[in-house]
């Protein structure tokens, strides 16, 4: 034990005394880079040795200290976005190093990552790529950094509510999609319950972004079965580049000539601090708040539960009005049915055989010849025979009703609901923090511990509108990084808060008063019948039907309506409205690039390993998932590899790449991808690709148990056949309640709906593209075009299963199952875009971009009516145009940008609302002027310039314009 100890001592001695000699031999150089032009000092400037790995960035006064193991002499390369790139020898390091850096703009000179996983340069990506640089961010008119991503070919967004934006590529548009991958600073940023991704609402501020990489098309080969039409990567700033105390303030207005909401404030203030302490240790934080008065849905069309197509009627002309942005109106029951039962009491309390004679002799009665005799006269023939009972306990009007057929079998009437100004808190909030400590192990290594953290207020549309109040979610990162590797571990938290399901809480918000539908509906029977008798028409007797039945509703905002409202939604699914989600994600991850290590990149090639592993751990308490017994873990694995190799000097560049992942519910499954980059000029570069997609059922498709409705009851359920088993729906299920196709029950010959194996979506992709820089490497012009082919399709299906357990008595009530469900047939897509950027003389830009993108066999499974659901949800057509100037006038310090953007109409299928959008345009716009002495910048913009209101997606608020001048400090 003795000599192991001095063994370690001796060993122990000399690593320090080699730590001793390797600090006694670096070199430390020091200078300071400034502006050509301006003369200005201009930091976060990246200052690497030429060749070695030694490398440091200049401070908020254009400073820099470099400390590297190389003696002089070496090479420096000074470069930053924005300037051309400079090398300086340093021969002596004692003197120190004067940079003037020449302020141009290269077009296509980004450098991205998420194309492969390793840097290259876009124009040599192999696929379609899009990167948005810190320069944009900051000049971008729009009013936060996410927003910049509708201006890109190729990208739909869809707005549930103003702080909620879902970006969707190829197709399959849609809140809250899952087939585009969003991973902010390595971690994925999808809620692992709600299945949405919260980049809008959680993640980054505004003034911490530094770019985002977005990967359009299938990427599950390098980025696991999120990819399936897309990734997006957002990055952080990196404190050792960007340091010093950033502030942004915005005050805008918004709602303008919006004549359901008045004009409203917008706010919006952000701030950013980081510091390098040292050479190797730095940290950083950072906070956003906003506030506002949201965009409102208020689209009153009348739309069919069945179906889910908006038809023709309003509250005043049909009693069975169910109003898009309306809740609570979806509760509708079949007045025969109820009449029915009641008239059944009526003949217990009385004796079948009195009943029997008194309703042939009223028939008789009512059924003479001529004029039909009133409520009245009828209330007189019933006294008159021994009915006067009847009369007297207010039973009359029932039989009356039911004689002249008043009530008959199709006759539904919904109950009265409330808009959604009065169901939804107006006021959206977002809080976002995020911080960092980051220490260097080595030149090449840093470790990291990372955090971010929102909590909010906002709307999701998904089945129905949901009432995000208070959600919370928090993702914390540890990450060793270096040149060549990384591994991370990671986790997200998740907590629903207070939401609540706007449509569910306002039905059993009607169920609380008055006695609820058991008292509504004959109140409402008893006064039809009435008025009808007296001489009204049905629609004019329906109105003032309603009226008696709705005498005590509480009125919105009123004590009572607030008391029963705010009850409700804190008790959980099927109780109340409000639904439990404390989902947790648990993530471990690496990648290695062993090109340096096996000392090939000098051969032109790449190798790349890498895998991950996650844990989900979901728990609604019941709430959302099938978890009422307990937690329910679900994991996941994946590995991928790629081998890239240049040929004939740097002229054709092949790539093959594959990943393997496997879910505990699923089989396993490969997926490839082989692309090819073939340089057939300077910077004129044509890319092929081939991929496969792979896509499991979210946590969500998998175990969703959720209750959406009340009379009819109405249920989202999970794929997999524990849930089918739940509800009885499996032959030999001992509770077996068959369910039958929507179709066939409607049209009056029930047929038995049939289950397939539930499996993962799979997708095959052919792209080509061509990406290249001419006259004189001022225009850049972009053009790719693609084909996929879906193999089971991720959809869902309604069946009808008896309510009362009878499946004989379909026809008489059916409760409603939405099943996640694989498509049995092909489904192809296809598209193309195209994209040129110009410079023009004296800083002045041109851009515009126009792509489509369409799905095959449209009349079979994309149409209203449908009994298949795509939810492909993209317009055919879409384009953007922008002009502006990044320096002109004085020192150049006058800025503006305009950005126009027009979409074609379309029609979605969503589990909300089918419909069409109609086409729109908007027009953004802004003008900045710059203070260089402080980097800072005051911005004058608006989004929606002429501030005319559209709709992208049925059930969604409409998007007016919002006005704002925002003062930026230490941005430039």
């Amino acid at each position: 034990m003795r000599f192991k100890f001095q063994r370690f001592l001796l060993t122990a001695s000399l690593s320090l005394l080699a730590v001793c000699t390797f600090a006694q031999t670096t070199t430390t150089v020091t200078g300071t880079v400034n502006n050509r032009s301006s003369k200005e000092s201009v930091d976060a400037v990246s200052v690497t040795v030429k060749g070695g790995t030694s490398g440091t960035y200049t401070d908020a006064k254009g400073r820099f200290k470099l400390v590297t193991t190389q003696k002089p002499p070496f090479t420096l390369v000074i470069s930053s976005v924005g300037f051309a790139d400079q090398e300086i020898q340093v021969t002596d390091a004692s003197q120190a190093v004067a940079v003037s850096l020449e302020p141009t703009y290269i077009l296509g000179n980004d450098i991205v990552v998420a194309a492969s996983r390793v840097p290259e340069r876009i124009m040599e990506s192999p696929v379609s790529i899009e990167r948005i640089n810190n320069a944009t961010i900051v000049a971008t008119p729009t009013n936060s950094y996410y927003d910049i991503l509708r201006t890109i070919p190729g990208v739909d967004m869809t707005t549930s509510s103003l702080t909620f934006e879902t970006p969707s590529t190829r197709g399959f548009n849609g809140s809250g999609n899952v087939r585009l991958n969003q991973i902010v600073d390595g971690m994925d940023n999808q809620a692992p319950g709600l299945n949405f991704s919260v980049g809008s609402v959680i993640g980054l501020t505004d003034l911490d972004v530094d770019n985002m990489e977005l990967l359009e098309g299938a990427s599950s080969a390098l980025y696991g079965p999120g990819g399936m039409n897309g990734t997006l990567i957002i990055n952080s700033k990196d404190p050792y580049k960007y340091q010093g105390i950033s502030a942004e303030i915005k005050e805008g207005v918004m709602n303008v000539g919006n004549a359901a909401r008045s004009a409203s404030p917008y706010h919006d203030y952000t701030l950013r601090w980081a510091q390098k302490l040292s050479d190797k240790f730095a940290f950083k934080v950072s906070a956003e708040y906003i506030e506002a008065t949201d965009w409102l849905a208020n689209d009153s069309s009348n739309y069919s539960l069945t179906t889910g197509e908006k038809i023709p009627g309003t509250r005043a002309s049909d009693p069975n009005y169910n109003g898009v942005n309306v809740y609570g109106d979806e509760t509708s029951q079949n007045l025969g049915n109820i009449n029915s039962q009641i008239l059944g009491q009526v003949a217990q309390a009385i004796g079948t055989t009195n009943y029997n004679a008194l309703y042939g002799g009223s028939q008789a009665f009512l059924g003479q010849p001529g004029t039909t005799p009133s409520l009245s006269q009828y209330n007189n023939f019933l006294t008159g025979n021994g009915g006067g009972a009847l009369v007297q306990g207010g039973y009359s009007p029932y039989l009356y009703g039911s004689i002249l057929n008043y009530f008959g079998s199709g006759v539904n009437v919904s109950r009265t609901g409330y808009n959604e100004a009065d169901v939804v808190e107006p006021t959206t909030r977002d809080i976002k923090l995020s911080g960092g400590l980051y220490y260097k192990l080595s030149d090449q290594t840093t470790l990291s511990v990372t955090g971010n953290y929102g909590t909010g207020n906002t709307v999701y549309t998904g089945a129905d509108r949901y009432v995000l109040k208070n959600l919370q979610m928090g993702q914390y990162k540890v990450e060793v990084k270096s040149k060549n590797w990384f591994i991370r571990g990671y986790t997200t938290q998740e907590n629903s808060g207070d939401a609540y399901n706007a449509t569910v809480n306002t039905q059993l918000l009607n169920e609380a008063w008055g006695g609820g539908s058991p008292t509504w509906y004959p109140t409402y029977i008893n006064a039809y019948a009435t008025y009808r008798g007296s001489g009204l028409d049905s629609v004019s007797a329906a109105n003032a039907a309603r009226a008696v039945a709705d005498q005590g509703r509480p009125a919105p905002g009123s004590a009572l309506y607030n008391h029963l409202a705010d009850s409700i939604a804190k008790l959980p699914i099927p109780k109340g409205g409000g639904f439990l989600d404390r989902t947790d994600l648990y993530v471990a991850e690496g990648q290695y690039d062993l090109t340096d290590a096996f000392g090939i990149r000098n051969k032109g090639t790449d190798v790349l390993v890498g895998g991950d592993f996650k844990q989900y751990e979901l728990n609604s308490q019941g709430t959302l998932f099938a978890d009422t017994a307990g937690k329910i873990g679900i994991s996941e694995v994946g590995v991928y590899a790629q081998v890239s190799q240049k040929f004939f000097n740097n002229v054709l560049k092949l790539t093959a790449s594959g990943r393997y992942d496997k879910n505990q519910n699923f089989d396993g499954h490969f997926t490839p991808r082989a692309s090819a980059v073939i340089t057939i000029a300077k910077n004129q570069d044509i890319r092929l690709s081939y991929q496969e997609a792979y896509r499991f059922p979210t946590t969500q498709n998998q175990w969703i148990n959720l209750q959406t409705g009340y009379s009819p009851a109405t249920y989202l359920i999970g794929g997999l056949p524990q849930l089918r088993d739940i509800y009885g729906l499996n032959p030999g299920d001992k509770n077996y309640n068959p369910g039958f196709t929507e179709a066939s029950v409607l049209a009056g010959n029930p047929q038995l709906a049939t289950y397939g194996k539930y499996t993962p979506e799979t997708a095959n992709s052919f792209e080509a593209g061509y990406k290249g820089l001419v006259a004189n490497d001022k225009l850049l012009i972009d053009i790719y075009g693609y084909f996929m082919q879906y193999k089971n399709l991720l959809t869902r299906e309604t069946v009808l299963q008896s309510a009362d357990g009878n499946p004989a008595d379909i026809a008489n009530g059916y409760n409603a199952i939405s099943i996640s469900v694989n498509y049995s047939g092909t489904i192809n897509t296809s598209g193309f875009g195209a994209q040129l950027q110009y410079l023009l003389r004296h800083n002045f830009y041109l851009s515009g971009n126009f792509s489509s993108d369409q799905i095959s066999n449209a009349a079979a499974v994309y149409s209203p009516g449908s009994a298949f659901v795509s939810y492909f949800n993209t317009p055919k057509y879409r384009s953007n145009v922008g002009f502006g100037n990044s320096g002109l006038g004085h020192s150049k310090r006058l800025g503006f940008n305009l950005m126009w953007h027009w979409q074609d109409n379309f029609y979605v299928q969503s589990d909300f609302i089918n419909g069409y959008v109609s086409a729109y345009s908007s027009l953004d716009a802004s003008v900045n002027y710059k203070f260089p002495a402080i980097k800072s910048m005051i911005k004058l913009g608006a989004t929606n310039l002429l501030n005319h209101y559209y709709l992208n997606a049925p059930g969604n608020p409409y998007i007016g314009g919002l006005y704002y001048i925002s003062f930026a400090y230490n941005v430039l």
